[in-house]
């Protein structure tokens, strides 16, 4: 059963997905509307036809970005776009068929309960988990927990999250960072330092095959060296901030 909210939408940042665009539209669709889709400057078409294909359902709108300007980026052009039609709260999801579609209504449940927190997903990863990216956020969420004083982000890296718009769209207006992997690392931790409670909710995470469609523009390289320097800020952010970080420990007990 479709659920139609005034006031918590889908936010879909894309970039050359493919098929997988299509596919999770048509997962998506039956479940939950609105669904605000940024084409991140794709140069594949996925956007155009998934635009073409999609184009009578009123609960399905897309803005295309002239260039490609990261997941951050896009997810901050959303934000925007939400909050000018009066959303409170997007559920961001990656449009490459990773994340969970059954988890899509108790993650906004989660969030109706509780509006001022960020709901983010950790992953439940299966066999077809590549193992460097299992072994990798390892070490990047014990950075992240580090930035928090183990304030609650049990995943610093899985996309599947529902923010409150307003504090995530002025938190990305902030900064200059977090545009491109960094921001699911950055974003939460962010609001964190800023009051923004963290709630854990398992989810399930699939790597589609090729033969599927299946699509990834990480680079093992420079996205962990860029991961590095997001750490490296994100501590020397932590060390200016214990007094605050003092204080919200003391209030989560």
């Amino acid at each position: 059963m479709r659920a139609e909210s005034p006031t918590h939408a889908i936010l879909l940042p894309s970039y050359n997905s493919g098929d997988q665009l299509h596919r999770t539209l048509e997962q998506i669709l039956p479940v939950w509307q609105p669904i605000y889709v940024v084409i991140d400057g794709s140069t594949d078409g996925s956007g155009e036809a998934a635009q073409a294909r999609f184009t009578h359902e009123l609960g399905c709108r897309f803005q295309f970005l002239p260039r490609n300007s990261g997941k951050g980026g896009a997810v901050l052009a959303g934000l925007k776009w939400a909050e000018r039609e009066g959303k409170t709260h997007v559920l961001v999801m990656d449009a490459d068929g990773q994340h969970p579609i059954e988890c899509i209504a108790p993650f906004m449940q989660a969030s109706f309960l509780h509006p001022h927190s960020m709901i983010l997903g950790v992953p439940v990863f299966g066999s077809d988990a590549p193992l460097e990216r299992v072994r990798g956020r390892w070490v990047g969420n014990w950075w992240a927990n580090l930035a928090t004083w183990w304030g609650g982000i049990h995943d610093s890296l899985f996309g599947f999250r529902v923010y409150p718009v307003k504090a995530a769209r002025r938190m990305m207006e902030s900064i200059r960072t977090a545009r491109r992997f960094d921001f699911d690392t950055e974003l939460a931790v962010r609001l964190y330092w800023s009051g923004v409670k963290a709630i854990n909710l398992p989810a399930p995470v699939r790597y589609p095959p090729q033969t599927e469609g299946g699509v990834t523009h990480f680079h093992y390289v420079r996205d962990n060296l860029l991961l590095i320097g997001t750490h490296t800020r994100l501590f020397f952010g932590m060390l200016a901030r214990i007094p605050q970080l003092c204080k919200l420990r003391f209030r989560s007990r």
